[in-house]
């Protein structure tokens, strides 16, 4: 068992700054081996924490610097004490729950071990089936639910048995084990792209499941080129229009193994975005349409099978929103995430039939960005109170419903509250430092770092922290905001080159975003000015900035990016023949339609997992572009309609095995660009999914094609 000191860590930080201050000057070039080496630069940052019931502790899974596998760590409430309680050998800490306020399961290779905080033991305690996760533990504390193959399993902590609770799942299509849509036939989880999976009721007879059925959804092959001999590989992948999952929530009877399903409207259409039960035991959901322009709130009275809407929002100019909800500390009403107002907001209704209209709770001048968590007698939330960049965690108490924000430390901050409320954990990150774990009071104040996860290497160098500009648009009133990094000492009468990304909505944010954050230092450390921009559609500018974006894809935000060109253009340290944009997903699709669309507009453009055709995005991206059969005319804005326009350098970076974005509508863009004779690049990478950047082996290869790329067009010209 390892323990740290709350002096020993700060002064091993310390001595870390000293050696930063020192080493800066001398540092060596940064290089994308540097990067991409393993271990990684950033070290292994901690997951998310989980409180004891007391709220005395709280556990995490992380490694320390350079030290491989996940081990199971515990602190106190105060941050001043950390252990190391789990054995290295034991394996990686996949998850971890607390059976009482001394004791934690968690889940390592395909045991449950049992870790006690009093005597520090570490033991291995029982067997599980093989691919379990998503551990629960009972309210009695002497049972643990898992998931495995779709199923719900129970491991009794008293016989050691295992049992299977529900025969719903049913085995992927897909004999690939990768991509976003090879998932199971059937399974009880959350949905492709978001939704809840299961919860105990507060007796411990009842336990309410999220149930996903893809069986009437279409089949495409996505070809596996690196099997022996090609593989089809046939998946369910809906698009825009065709029946999406059927999304059911059921009712588990633990000790008969009976189940019930609710009566949801037509679960084709609509998603379960969360269920949570009250204290007496009734039942909570909350569902939305597809679209997003129809949000139902349930309630389901205990003992009842049955249904009651107790709120309804209908707004057809809404897309792509933020949802969630949870019963008020008083059990009695409920507290819901919407965007009734201009700004997103946590509002509360009562739960009974009186049908009141819904209250605002929380300050109408900013966002709430999350669902609210009950913790005593308060609602803790994310909000962007200080300003648009940066995301803080607040409380708000029942007793004087004042707002107060909890969190100080400039940057992201993901809060996890103790469950009576006094303390708060949470996950910080800005510019240059990955995400850590800290913790202070829920009155405020100084926090209390608990983790330090970066390699020397990264803490002692310098790396560039952003600025935060504003500027008016070139087409309307509107005032855009834009994160830009520089390179250290600019030299006076010098222009440099600028890239553009990754582009997407929601990037001028004083964050940490992983292997995104390490390329943007490499580029500023060769030369670049890297820009990022709120494009429509992105949060903290109200909602009619946001729901611009609805069936306008790919068309106000690149007029967005012009203006943020024209800014640019006007600050003489810039070279206005040398800017590229980049991005990947929904930023390659603005980078592509940048180049065909304003021709000139940048010189060069890098493309990655591009959506080129609308006709090809998902059945849950009706939420932006609603369907063929109601809006046609949207579907008509394919790149291939365009291709003529090229005459800037593009390349494009595809992975074969992206089932979000098909390579197949990349290569459709391709040939017709052949045929037209146009000039272009192109990069493909065999067993890449949508998430190429997090992933072993691609991520380094295909990054270091994009900086060849603009070193090549945007770079220094040789002498």
């Amino acid at each position: 068992m390892q323990q740290i000191s709350f002096w020993q860590t700060w002064v091993v930080a310390g001595i870390l700054m000293a050696l930063s201050a020192t080493v800066t000057a001398q540092e060596g070039d940064l290089t994308l081996d540097d990067l991409f080496a393993t271990p990684k630069l950033t070290g292994t940052s901690p997951s998310r924490p989980a409180w004891a019931p007391n709220g005395e502790h709280f556990a995490f899974s992380w490694s320390e610097p350079g030290k491989p596998g996940r081990g199971l760590w515990v602190s106190t409430s105060n941050g001043k004490e950390v252990r190391l309680l789990s054995d290295p050998a034991s394996g990686a800490v996949r998850d971890m729950a607390w059976t009482n306020a001394n004791t934690i399961v968690s889940l390592r290779g395909n045991h449950l071990w049992q870790t006690s905080l009093n005597r520090g033991d570490d033991l291995q305690f029982m067997p599980v089936e093989g691919g379990a996760h998503n551990l629960s533990v009972s309210p009695t504390g002497n049972q643990v639910a898992y998931i495995r193959d779709g199923d719900l399993w129970l491991a009794n902590l008293t016989s050691k048995q295992n049992r299977q609770l529900t025969e719903i799942g049913i085995a992927s299509l897909s004999s690939l084990r990768k991509g976003r849509y090879s998932r199971p036939e059937r399974e009880i989880g959350p949905g492709i792209w978001s939704g809840p999976t299961y919860k105990w009721s507060p007796d411990g007879k009842t336990i309410a499941f999220h149930a996903v059925d893809r069986r009437e959804m279409r089949k495409v092959p996505f070809p596996d080129y690196l099997a022996d001999e090609t593989n089809p590989n046939e998946v369910r992948r809906g698009y825009p229009g065709d029946p999406n999952e059927i999304r059911r929530v059921g009712l588990l009877d633990v000790a008969s193994g009976a189940v019930t399903f609710l009566d949801l409207p037509d679960p084709q259409s609509n998603q379960v975005i969360d269920f949570n039960w009250s204290p007496d035991g009734a039942l909570l959901v909350d569902t939305a349409s597809d679209t997003a322009v129809d949000r139902k709130l349930f309630v389901v009275a205990p003992g009842d099978g049955r249904l009651r809407e107790i709120w309804r929002g209908v707004r057809e100019s809404r897309m792509y929103t933020s949802f969630g909800s949870a019963w008020h500390p008083d059990g009695q009403h409920v507290v819901f995430l919407s965007d009734m107002g201009d700004r997103y907001g946590l509002y509360k209704i009562d739960a009974s039939p009186s049908r009141d209209r819904p209250r605002l709770l929380t300050d109408s001048s900013y966002d709430v960005l999350s669902t609210p968590s009950i913790a005593g007698d308060a609602l803790f939330y994310a909000g962007n109170g200080v300003n648009p960049y940066e995301q803080h965690v607040y409380r708000l108490r029942m007793s004087d419903g004042a707002p107060e924000r909890v969190t100080n430390l400039p940057g992201r901050n993901l809060g996890y509250p103790s469950p009576d409320g006094r303390h708060l954990a949470f996950l910080h990150s800005n510019d240059t430092s990955p995400p850590e774990l800290y913790v202070v009071t829920s009155e405020g104040g100084d926090a209390t770092r608990v983790t330090h996860s970066p390699l020397p290497a990264f803490t002692e160098r310098s790396w560039t922290a952003a600025e935060y500009v504003s500027f008016p648009s070139l087409v309307d009133d509107y005032t855009l905001h834009a994160r830009i990094l520089k390179p250290a000492n600019l030299q006076p009468g010098k222009q440099y080159p600028v890239v553009f990304g990754p582009v997407y909505s929601n990037t001028a944010r004083n964050r940490w975003a992983g292997n995104y954050s390490l390329v943007q230092q490499l580029l500023v450390k060769k030369g670049y000015i890297v820009v990022q921009v709120d494009s429509r559609g992105s949060n903290g500018y109200g909602r009619a900035f946001r729901e611009e974006f609805l069936l306008g894809f790919a068309d106000q935000d690149i007029e967005d990016y012009a203006s943020a060109v024209a800014y640019l253009e006007s600050l003489d340290y810039v070279d206005p023949d040398r800017i590229g944009i980049w991005g990947s997903s929904y930023g390659g699709t603005l980078s592509v339609y940048s180049l065909l669309m304003k021709p000139g507009l940048f010189q060069v453009g890098v493309a990655a997992a591009a959506a080129v055709d609308p006709m090809f995005f998902g059945t849950d991206d009706v939420a932006i572009v609603r369907r063929p059969q109601t809006h046609p005319e949207i579907f008509e804005r394919k790149a291939l309609k365009y291709a003529a326009n090229l005459e800037d350098k593009l390349l494009f970076i595809h992975g074969l095995q992206d089932q979000v974005v098909p390579f197949k509508t990349t290569a459709t863009l391709a040939e017709e660009l052949i045929k037209l004779g146009k000039d272009f690049d192109f990069v493909f990478a065999p067993g890449a999914t949508h998430g190429w950047s997090r992933e072993q082996h691609y991520d380094r290869y295909l990054f270091g094609k994009i900086i060849a790329y603009f070193d090549r067009h945007l770079g220094e010209p040789s002498e």
